[in-house]
């Protein structure tokens, strides 16, 4: 890679790496499986750089497949996923906002990893069905009946009088980004 290129790849990190760190942890439910996942995701994208048309895609595809792949890890190998709290956050936001944060965080951590992921980025990333689809690799009906499986498993547990909207997806991600 030279300089021009080394540079580019540099500055991608540095603007994307947050975010993506955010994205891994929802995916996985735990901040370090979340962090190997990125840099698995960041070592593969720098080997690829050159190749790669669309990087931010594709490092969210790859990231979301590194923090799926770090579930499935033999048990031995690491902590359960969701074992990790999330950190306090300091800020405006009053109880009842963060009480359905760490409820909807909690929901999510009944799923199996891939009907996580796919809500994850349909709802949190807010990507359509055919892009969750390429980034997860899978077929669009793939991606559909995991979406409805997996909203009808956050309703049970979440309770049926709850209603999740784009809206609380939007507020559990930018706290999980903001708060890597």
């Amino acid at each position: 890679m030279n300089s021009d290129e080394e540079a580019n790849y540099r500055s991608f990190v540095d603007a994307q790496a947050h975010s993506l760190r955010g994205l891994a942890y929802l995916t996985c439910g735990d901040w370090q499986l979340a962090e190997d996942a990125v840099f698995t995701a960041l070592a593969k994208l720098y080997d690829r750089w050159r190749r790669v048309e669309r990087p931010e895609s594709y490092a969210r595809s790859m990231v979301v497949r590194a923090a799926i792949d770090e579930v499935r890890r033999p048990w031995w190998r690491r902590e359960q996923p969701g074992s990790h709290a999330m950190p306090e956050r300091a800020g405006t936001d009053s109880a009842h906002e963060v009480d359905e944060r760490l409820r909807i965080q909690a929901a999510l951590a009944h799923l199996p990893v891939r009907r996580r992921a796919v809500l994850v980025l349909r709802y949190f990333e807010d990507l359509t069905v055919q892009e969750t689809a390429e980034a997860l690799n899978c077929p669009v009906a793939t991606v559909k009946s995991h979406t409805v499986r997996g909203l009808r498993t956050l309703r049970e547990v979440l309770g049926a009088d709850t209603t999740l909207t784009a809206g609380d997806a939007h507020g559990t991600e930018h706290y999980a980004t903001r708060h890597a």
